[in-house]
C-alpha cells in the first residue's frame, strides 16, 4: 500500500545555520561547553578504538576486511547532537564508530570484530555489519549502495505508521555512482520520506578520486534532478555537520521530504587495511590532518576554559583504558557454537521449509 499522493516538490535550498538556542552567549560559539566536552570524549573514543583495531588486525586477532573511520569523527558527533535517540541510522561497511557514538558499549563492538558470541550481532556480522536494535542502528552493509534503498524503506515505514522519526542514511562518494541512488531519490521525493541522505565524501571512494570517476564532481547536485534540497557541508567541523543535519531533520519531521548532504571529510587511513594509498600524496594528507576535528574541539575547550589540560588528559587516559577493557572482554568471550549458524535466520522459529 502506498502513502497519499505527494504535493509539488520544494525548491532546493541550503540548510540554515545552527539555531540561536544552541549558541553559548558568552563564547559566541554555536554550542555549549557540555556539548564540546561530549564531542571531545566521543571523538577520542572513536579514534582510539579505531587505532587499536588497526593494530589488532595487523596482529591477526581478527580477519575479514577492516575499514577505519579515523579522521571522519566529526560527522558522527555532529549527527548525534542533531537527531533524537529514537531516530534511525543506517550506513555502509565503514561502521565501527557508528554504534560507539550512539552509545553501544565498546566491548560489544570489539567482540563483534573478534567474531565472538558476545558481539553486537553474536559474532555473525564482523567488521562490516554492526547493528544495535536498541539504538536504532540498522547496519553496517557490505553491498556498495545497498543501504540507500533500505534507508528510504525504513523512513517509508515510519511515515506509514505516522511515527515522528527521521532516518539518517550514510553512503560513501563511491556509492553515489550506484543506480540504487537514483531510483531511491525519485521515490523518496515523490513520497516525501523523512530521510537524510549523507554522502561521507572522503574524496577517493575505494581508491579513485571523484574527479576521475565522474564529470559531476559537485555531489550536492545529484539531488537537483529530483528537486531534492541539497547542500555541501564541511565534514571536518562538528558544528557545520550538526547545523546541516538539524535543518534536514526539521524538514523531514514537517513532512517536507528528504535532504541530500554532501559532507566533505577525509580519511586519515586507507580505504581498508590493505590499501597502499598510492593515489594521494603525503602533503595532501598532512593538510587534512592539520584540520583534525579532535584537535579543533580540544582547542575550543582549552581556549574557553571549559576544560583544563589535566582534565582532558585524564579523559584521554580513561578512554584508552575503556578500549583496553573492550579488547580484554573480546579476547575472553566465547566463540559462538556451530549450531548458531541455524539461529536468527528466520523470524518464525518453526518455519516448515527448513530441512534438518
Amino acid at each position: 500500500m502506498a502513502t497519499s499522493q505527494p504535493t509539488a516538490a520544494t525548491a532546493p535550498k541550503k540548510p540554515a545555520k545552527a539555531s540561536r538556542k544552541r549558541t553559548d552567549k558568552k563564547s559566541g560559539l554555536p554550542h555549549s561547553s557540555e556539548t564540546y566536552n561530549r564531542w571531545f570524549r566521543e571523538m577520542y573514543l572513536m579514534r582510539k578504538f579505531e587505532e587499536r583495531c588497526g593494530q589488532l588486525y595487523i596482529q591477526q586477532k581478527f580477519g575479514g576486511f577492516c575499514h577505519l573511520y579515523i579522521g571522519q569523527e566529526a560527522l558522527l558527533s555532529g549527527m548525534k547532537e542533531a537527531i533524537r535517540p529514537t531516530d534511525n541510522v543506517i550506513t555502509a561497511y565503514r561502521d565501527h564508530a557508528h554504534p560507539l557514538v550512539l552509545g553501544t558499549d565498546p566491548k560489544f563492538v570489539m567482540a563483534e570484530l573478534y567474531g565472538k558470541k558476545t558481539g553486537t550481532s553474536k559474532g555473525k556480522g564482523g567488521s562490516m555489519h554492526m547493528f544495535d536494535k536498541e539504538r536504532n542502528l540498522f547496519g553496517g552493509h557490505g553491498i556498495v549502495g545497498g543501504q540507500i534503498g533500505l534507508g528510504a524503506g525504513i523512513a517509508f515505514a515510519d511515515k506509514y505508521r505516522n511515527e515522528d522519526h527521521v532516518t539518517v542514511c550514510f553512503m560513501g562518494d563511491g556509492a553515489a555512482r550506484q543506480g540504487m541512488l537514483h531510483e531511491t531519490f525519485n521515490m523518496a521525493m515523490t513520497w516525501k520520506l523523512p530521510v537524510i541522505f549523507i554522502i561521507e565524501n572522503n574524496k577517493y571512494a575505494m581508491g579513485t578520486s571523484v574527479e576521475r570517476t565522474s564529470n559531476v564532481t559537485d555531489l550536492e547536485t545529484l539531488g537537483a534532478s529530483y528537486k531534492m534540497p541539497s547542500a555541501t557541508v564541511d565534514g571536518m567541523s562538528p558544528e557545520a555537520v550538526c547545523a546541516a543535519i538539524a535543518e534536514a531533520a526539521k524538514r523531514g519531521r514537517k513532512g517536507e521530504g528528504p535532504t541530500l548532504l554532501d559532507i566533505q571529510t577525509y580519511r586519515f587511513k586507507g580505504h581498508s587495511m590493505s590499501d597502499p594509498q598510492k593515489y594521494r600524496t603525503k602533503d595532501e594528507l598532512a593538510t587534512y590532518v592539520e584540520r583534525d576535528p579532535i584537535t579543533h574541539v580540544r582547542t575550543v575547550l582549552l581556549e574557553n576554559k571549559w576544560a583544563t589540560e589535566e582534565e582532558l588528559k585524564k579523559a584521554e587516559k580513561d578512554i584508552k583504558a575503556q578500549v583496553e577493557d573492550a579488547i580484554k572482554f573480546a579476547e575472553e568471550s566465547p566463540l559462538p557454537d556451530p549450531s548458531e549458524l541455524y539461529e536468527d535466520v528466520y523470524v518464525q522459529s518453526d518455519y516448515p521449509f527448513v530441512k534438518d
